[in-house]
């Protein structure tokens, strides 16, 4: 391993540690999520021109640089004050292509031959990309309403076996685990070391210029939004940022667990996916605890916005850039539009796949 930065692992459920070596993304004592904590502090980041750049605040391992990350960062045509971190720039035109290169890599590290992982699609697409680039077989588990385009795009980049279920994302995700459990498959997804990958992307937009005084992210999983909140803590400490951006975090009103238990401020409780933004389709974030607690510790807020307007939204952008998002990607526009929040803002577009 490199020495670049040594960490160990925490279950966020039962406090449970286990050293680095430990291959798993899931504490096996009470099946809990786990935590990349690292045994010293990031040092700080001064400037940023490719996604490697940032490898010292994150898991020591043995990575491949491929390329990935550094994506432009826009000036919107519709408000002086909105700027949009262009995620689709990166190899399969999603931001989940930051996760997928550590995780991977770190499945290839302890020896795996194959990977397992539940998806909406972006996800798997992103995955099976990464595990072919480092030899590995890919088994995907999706819901059998998945977009057949995302599908297509599964089945052209790797070794992938695909398993269509009878449910939404929540169901495959347990059916994914399970996989993993009794065929010694690496299970990839929404766990710690995609969040690592992840936080990456406020790196990026924390070390463009100046400090923004929002970042509106999509929630599916919650796992972008907890990481956001995670790189904004590591570079308050290290220096390259004085103050907190207020996160905001955005949901499709056809399916919002994660707005419900804000706005209630309540628990998290399974909600039905109703939603055509596919890759925001999550009934059970599984970071949703992390992310409310991200958007409250920033003096932020999580709202929800509507079908239509994220269909408006979709439309707009292709006709003000020439340029293709989804419509999870677009809900951040959505949610500025509608907020209209005070000071600099960075949206994140973060996928095309559609």
């Amino acid at each position: 391993m490199s020495d670049l930065m040594k960490y160990h692992l925490e279950c966020t459920n039962c406090g449970s540690v286990f050293e680095s070596d430990y291959a798993s993304q899931i504490c096996q004592k009470c099946s809990g999520i786990l935590e990349v904590v690292y045994e010293g502090r990031i040092t700080k980041i001064s400037r940023i021109k490719s996604f490697w750049d940032m490898e010292k605040a994150m898991p020591s391992g043995k990575y491949i640089h491929f390329y990935l990350g550094n994506t432009p960062e826009i000036k919107s045509k519709g408000s002086s004050s909105l700027k949009l971190k262009l995620e689709f720039f990166n190899p399969t035109h999603s931001f989940k292509d930051r996760g997928s290169a550590i995780e991977v890599a770190k499945a290839a590290e302890y020896g795996f031959k194959e990977i397992a992982c539940a998806s909406t699609g972006n996800m798997a697409y992103s995955i099976t990309y990464y595990a072919k680039l480092y030899g590995l077989r890919s088994k995907v588990f999706i819901s059998d309403n998945a977009n057949e385009d995302k599908i297509n795009d599964i089945k052209s980049v790797g070794d992938a076996d695909i398993h269509k279920v009878d449910g939404d994302f929540t169901k495959a995700q347990g059916m994914a685990l399970k996989y993993s459990k009794t065929h010694n498959a690496f299970l990839c997804g929404d766990y710690c070391y995609r969040k690592e990958g992840q936080k990456t992307i406020a790196y990026e937009i924390c070390n463009s210029g100046k400090t923004p005084e929002n970042i509106i992210v999509p929630v599916g999983n919650a796992t972008l939004l907890s990481a956001t909140y995670k790189a904004l803590e590591e570079m308050k400490k290290s220096g390259p940022i004085k103050r907190m951006p207020r996160i905001i975090a955005v949901q499709s009103d056809r399916c919002k667990p994660l707005v419900d238990a804000y706005s209630s401020g309540s628990k998290i409780k399974y909600k039905k996916p109703m939603t055509a933004a596919d890759a925001i389709a999550v009934g059970y974030p599984t970071y949703g605890e992390q992310g409310i607690e991200a958007v409250k510790n920033t003096k932020g807020t999580a709202i929800s916005v509507s079908e239509d307007s994220l269909k408006r939204e979709q439309k707009r952008f292709m006709k003000d850039y020439g340029l293709v998002a989804e419509l999870a990607s677009v809900s951040t526009i959505a949610a500025f539009r509608k907020l209209n929040p005070n000071g600099s803002t960075v949206a994140v577009i973060t996928g095309s796949n559609v």
